[in-house]
């Protein structure tokens, strides 16, 4: 991919922040210029050793009113971008275009009352951008935050999930959120066990949450990896929960840039 130097800003490496061996944050200056929705994501470039530059497309972290963009990221063993970025240390140039791109956003429903955030690992990044944004929380009664990740030590965010409804601009909202983290490869003591798919099917994360998810009330939002987002995508479908288009607004809303 090819981006003219007109077409993104140089902004600089504030913190690294590592969670595991393959996961970590990046945290970085923001142009005053550029502005975007929550849930939406940003094209980030990372110039190689020889100067030519490797773009990729990261769900923003941050909220819309933070100084910071803030990215969450995973190691892809050999992978071209990845292996560059996480070589990124505190000061580092990290190129970000200046236009926000996606659509998983909630001017994707247009009504509803119950929100399922349902992500896997890094696909966490655009639902902490939307709980931090006070929409939200005007617009759903109850929002249920799924959260899966292999292990403990992959659940990134545990303390900013926490600490949500304790934010001075969202204390009026407390008990809205339900937060269902869960881990797919060992036992955790106050998580599920298994795969959201599982979970879905078999109605556990229903009775976890305490909310029935059915197609007049509730609207969901995946993100995560490609295999999970067409399984569940399936399963809602059977619950005729349709995806959410411009020309015929439905229940479900995914985000495309794999």
């Amino acid at each position: 991919m090819t981006v003219t130097a007109e077409k993104f800003t140089r902004q600089q490496l504030l913190s690294v922040q590592p969670w595991s061996s393959t996961l970590f944050s990046l945290r970085c200056t923001r142009d005053p210029g550029f502005r975007f929705r929550p849930g939406q994501f940003a094209r980030l470039g990372v110039r190689k050793a020889s100067g030519s530059i490797i773009w990729r497309a990261y769900s923003m972290v941050s909220a819309p009113h933070d100084e910071f963009l803030e990215f969450f990221s995973i190691v892809v063993p050999g992978g071209e971008f990845t292996s560059e970025l996480s070589r990124l240390q505190v000061g580092d140039e990290l190129l970000v275009e200046r236009l926000p791109f996606g659509y998983l956003t909630l001017d994707r429903f247009t009504d509803g009352s119950d929100l399922w955030l349902l992500a896997s690992g890094t696909g966490l990044a655009p639902f902490l951008s939307i709980l931090q944004d006070p929409e939200v929380w005007q617009r759903f009664a109850r929002i249920v935050l799924v959260y899966s990740a292999r292990s403990r030590q992959e659940l990134a965010y545990q303390a900013l999930i926490q600490g949500l409804q304790q934010r001075d601009y969202l204390q009026g909202y407390a008990g809205q959120l339900v937060y269902l983290p869960l881990v797919t490869r060992e036992q955790v003591p106050g998580t599920l066990h298994g795969r959201v798919t599982t979970l879905l099917a078999n109605g556990e994360l229903e009775r976890a949450a305490g909310v029935a998810l059915e197609p007049e009330q509730g609207r969901v939002m995946l993100c995560g990896n490609p295999q999970m987002i067409d399984d569940c995508r399936a399963l809602l479908k059977a619950r005729d929960m349709q995806l959410s288009l411009i020309r015929r607004p439905g229940q479900v809303a995914v985000e495309n840039y794999w």
